[in-house]
């Protein structure tokens, strides 16, 4: 009997040992964080880590990963990381000077009290207009896809 209670108290107190040295959930979690990007969040439960965010490229999600795996204490990891998409560059098309010249009188012509002038993609605008007037000029000039629009019109 008193065999029994000595080896079941050895073993409260082993399991108490025991369990006080696991590293605590939120001791992981400080640490994971510590050595992860900062545009990722980390969440640690019962052992486990999730991480979340977004990352340029899939060598720093799984970079992330194996940074979370290799902390003390972690028994899984669950990468819920998204990769940013690839941004397409487009590139912007400028309309050439003569092609300019023949689109912006046409879209002046309606507009007799401005003046144009095309040097190098840029058109510039000289002249007077009424406030209404001027929106739709610009948003036409715009479509045209000269370099720049220098508006130096008087609006009235």
């Amino acid at each position: 009997m008193k065999t029994t209670k000595l080896l079941m108290s050895a073993a409260v107190v082993a399991t108490l040992f025991l369990a006080s040295c696991a590293p605590k959930d939120a001791d992981i979690e400080t640490a994971v964080k510590a050595k992860e990007a900062s545009e990722i969040s980390v969440a640690v439960a019962k052992g486990e880590v999730t991480l979340t965010g977004e990352v340029a490229d899939d060598a720093a999600k799984a970079k992330a990963e194996v940074i979370a795996k290799a902390e003390k204490g972690v028994k899984s990891v669950v990468n819920n990381i998204t990769v940013k998409p690839a941004v397409a560059v487009v590139p912007v098309v400028i309309a050439e000077d003569a092609t300019l010249v023949k689109n912006v009188a046409d879209a002046t012509k309606d507009f007799p009290t401005v003046k144009t002038a095309i040097k190098d993609g840029v058109v510039t605008l000289t002249g007077t207009i009424n406030k209404t007037s001027l929106i739709k000029l610009m948003q036409q000039l715009s479509a045209l896809k000269p370099k720049k629009i220098d508006n130096q019109l008087i609006v009235k």
